[in-house]
């Protein structure tokens, strides 16, 4: 049997509320100690790696990654998305079903399983579609791919709009025990939104997508959760009354959740605008680069700046920031969707929505959320391991004894600058490149072994 010591680490393991100096033993790709057995447990002389002032965590969970093989890879790969993945910290990742074909039968399903078993570098969780090629129009056949191992079922970047097929894929995916994660878009609203409707989409003169467009949605989604008793996970959350409805519906044990993107709580939509207004002189900046000379400038009308949800207020990322700190946003998520660079290449209308997000995800959490003392180190890893995991039921997510040993080691001091020509992704459709960060993932172990650096 192969071992391995992490020794003198900090170890935050929030399931089972560790959080202190000790050394981790892996025996045979599981756990088998922590704390100061772990060194007299080896049997024979394991490989021993000096962690010390370092953080050793259960591996990161990503709940929601588009691969987008088969179908665009040209965009990513099974092979470089999760590469890019190891590279952030993540040890799992949620394969959001949008691929080409959409994972809506048993059949692809099967087959993207298969691809994942082949080439991924760690470990691939596939999510199955609400409806037929994500159409909205008819149910996909959920027990069936409950039977071929989906973890959850979704529409991807896409959103049932039809309030009935939506209420009676709850009712299914409650008989089959799946959480539902839904991407909250109401098109009606929405309509041909470029970004945020307010201020800066009318100085730009791009049209607006009102926050209502996701609030309604989410609206719809609370009653409907309540109503089938369904669990609900609401995918990248980005505006102040989503927080608000989410809050209340979670203080009646309503079964829902909500996750947010490092985007939607780094950035707002004074980015499209130039840099000179994005991070003011009012001090309400992103922390840390507050009054700093020495960072990017950005033309306006970057398509960089154009996801799904939009970037929104100033106050809009306030209520994201105050929803991660009081827990009714359980869940940190990249929504990594990456792009072929001569997609972004053009006017602002005809961009693709989408940036990637899985190499730089901790550092700007670990830098917004954690260094500016919004979250405990612990607080910050349980939406990252734990709550995921909880959501999804996964045996993942925790260092405890006998569990697969899915380990991130991570320099939270450790500053860098992103570079495109370092990305494991095949897009660099980020506009983070270029950014002073800190806090990085130093190795990724999945299963055992290391998987990065390789």
């Amino acid at each position: 049997m192969s071992s391995l010591l992490l020794s003198g680490g900090r170890v935050v393991d929030p399931a089972n509320r560790i959080d202190e100096t000790a050394d981790v033993l892996v025996t045979d790709g599981r756990i088998a100690a922590v704390g100061p057995e772990a060194a007299a447990a080896a049997n024979g002389t394991p490989e021993k790696i000096d962690c010390s002032g370092m953080v050793v965590c259960p591996g990161l969970i990503d709940m929601q990654v588009h691969l987008r093989e088969p179908g665009h890879s040209d965009k990513e790969s099974i092979a470089s998305g999760t590469k890019a993945a190891a590279k952030g910290g993540f040890t799992s990742v949620i394969c959001m079903p949008n691929t080409s074909p959409a994972i809506d039968s048993p059949g692809t399903a099967a087959f993207v399983k298969q691809k994942t078993d082949e080439l991924a570098h760690i470990n691939v969780f596939l999510t199955g579609a609400i409806t037929r090629g994500l159409e909205g129009e008819q149910m996909a056949a959920i027990g069936s791919l409950k039977q071929a191992g989906v973890v959850a079922i979704t529409d991807g970047g896409r959103c049932v709009q039809n309030n009935e097929i939506m209420r009676r894929a709850m009712e299914y995916a409650a008989m089959f025990g799946l959480p539902v994660l839904d991407h909250c878009e109401d098109y009606a609203l929405v309509s041909d939104g470029m970004m945020h409707e307010g201020y800066w989409s009318a100085v730009l003169g791009l049209h607006g997508w009102p926050a209502e467009g996701e609030e309604m949605i989410v609206a719809r989604n609370v009653l409907l959760a309540e109503r089938t008793g369904c669990h609900v996970h609401c995918q990248n959350i980005s505006a102040a009354g989503s927080v608000r409805l989410l809050r209340e519906a979670k203080s009646r044990d309503i079964p829902i959740s909500g996750e947010a993107c490092a985007h939607h709580f780094v950035l707002t939509d004074a980015a499209i605008g130039g840099s000179e207004h994005f991070w003011g002189a009012d001090g309400n900046g992103i922390h840390g680069y507050e009054g700093r000379s020495d960072l990017p400038a950005w033309p306006k009308y970057d398509t960089l700046f154009k996801v799904n949800p939009p970037l929104r207020s100033a106050v809009d990322r306030e209520a994201i920031l105050a929803g991660l700190m009081d827990g009714t946003l359980e869940v940190l998520a990249s929504d990594h969707a990456p792009h072929c660079d001569y997609q972004k290449d053009v006017e602002f209308d005809y961009a693709p929505f989408g940036m990637t997000g899985l190499e730089t995800s901790l550092a700007l959490a670990l830098m917004q959320l954690h260094a500016s003392g919004r979250l405990s180190l612990s607080q910050l890893i349980e939406k990252y391991t734990s709550n995921p995991a909880r959501i999804l039921k996964l045996d993942k997510g925790t260092l405890s004894l006998g569990a697969d040993a899915d380990i991130t080691v991570i320099d939270p001091d450790l500053e860098w600058t992103f570079d495109p020509q370092d990305t494991a992704s095949k897009s660099v459709n980020s506009p983070f490149y270029g950014w002073p960060l800190k806090g990085r993932a130093t190795m990724t172990i999945c299963g055992g072994s290391v998987v990065w650096p390789e």
